[in-house]
């Protein structure tokens, strides 16, 4: 009899793309599984889920907002009505076992699996474990970390290092720097530097690009800059008639921005810092300041800590940011310790190493 999935969580790509490469793994191993993702109304896996093949419902739930305390009025009703849905859903489709890759709508799917004795599997993609994954931890049969150290968070009899699922895309690219430069328009004799803030975009990277473009050109550096969303028509129209700039407010093909780059200027969510490693490409990391626990500073910090990459904090971008990249860019011998060091993090196969292990205990 086919085994049966559900793999819980979203809100962000961080969670969704190794939640969806997992589930690739166990159908490779195991073509009879099948699967269903539960994700929260309105977030971006919703949307996301369906294009990589698999079926998704939706949640009536939301986080804690910080920033906005009278948004979280209405949580606890949101909590219970979507654990009435969880309900129904166990109902119908009567998963075998339960994966959560965290975001707030895993919380009461891995909840009430826990409660009825059918097994549970957490990834924790992150340095620094979200509040809702340590509470699961605790009964959960296995649990899937990306770095060492993260037994201050979970048994540690429970934890395995597998580090993070990739988009195959990326993980098997063997394409020539060459190749990737021209797909850009942009000249291959130059230093180039992929510049990315996630899918809405990071301000303060960007405000920092937006100064720093003369400074480029001067030192002869090429930029491909992913803008996001927020802003992105007044970031496009100043650099229009830039030679050495391509820019856009998202890249589809992240692939060619990774084999084109010599060096990479990013936030610090798991994925991201996953992705370099796995890529070997020197990085300047600017964590997001408001990201829960602060976890992605935790990220960099783990990178920077093993000579892997650099750091530059939210605040301090304005002044420093753009001075750091072209010092950097312009220093070979730093620039191959850092991609010495950063490949020497990667992992290439979590989502397999995941999958075996899971199946393994079903």
């Amino acid at each position: 009899m086919a085994k049966k999935f559900i793999i819980a969580g979203g809100g962000t790509g961080g969670h969704i793309f190794p939640a969806v490469a997992i589930a690739n793994a166990i159908k490779m191993i195991m073509p009879s599984a099948e699967f269903l993702f539960v994700g929260a109304k309105g977030k971006m896996e919703m949307e996301k889920v369906p294009k990589a093949g698999f079926a998704i419902v939706g949640l009536d739930i939301a986080g804690f907002d910080r920033s906005a305390m009278f948004k979280n009025i209405s949580l606890p009703f949101k909590l219970v009505l979507s654990f009435l849905q969880v309900i129904k859903i166990f109902r119908k489709f009567r998963p075998d076992a339960v994966i959560g890759v965290g975001g707030y709508s895993s919380f009461p799917v891995l909840r009430f699996a826990q409660a009825h004795g059918i097994k549970t599997f957490i990834h924790e993609s992150n340095s620094f474990a979200g509040k809702a994954n340590i509470l699961l931890g605790k009964k959960a049969a296995k649990i899937f970390v990306a770095t060492k150290g993260m037994d201050q968070f979970f048994p540690s009899d429970k934890i395995v290092i597998t580090g993070n699922p990739v988009r195959k895309s990326i993980a098997e690219c063997t394409m020539s720097r060459n190749t990737a430069i021209a797909f850009f328009g942009l000249n291959p004799t130059k230093k180039t530097v992929l510049a990315v803030g996630g899918s809405l975009g990071a301000k303060s990277i960007n405000e920092a690009l937006l100064n720093g473009m003369e400074a480029f050109e001067q030192n002869n550096i090429q930029l491909i800059w992913q803008t996001g969303k927020q802003g992105s028509t007044v970031y496009k129209e100043s650099a229009r008639l830039k030679s050495h700039i391509w820019i856009s407010d998202f890249i589809q093909e992240m692939e060619y921005g990774y084999a084109a780059a010599d060096l990479v200027v990013s936030r610090a969510g798991a994925m991201a810092v996953t992705e370099l490693a796995v890529v070997g490409k020197p990085a300047v990391l600017v964590p997001y300041p408001h990201a829960a626990e602060d976890h992605q500073t935790a990220n960099a910090l783990q990178l920077v800590n093993e000579e892997a990459a650099m750091i530059v904090t939210d605040g301090e971008t304005k002044e420093h940011l753009v001075k750091t990249v072209i010092d950097l860019v312009k220093n070979e011998d730093e620039l191959n310790t850092l991609t010495t060091n950063i490949k020497k993090l990667a992992i290439l196969n979590a989502d397999v190493l995941i999958a075996n292990e899971i199946l393994k205990m079903i």
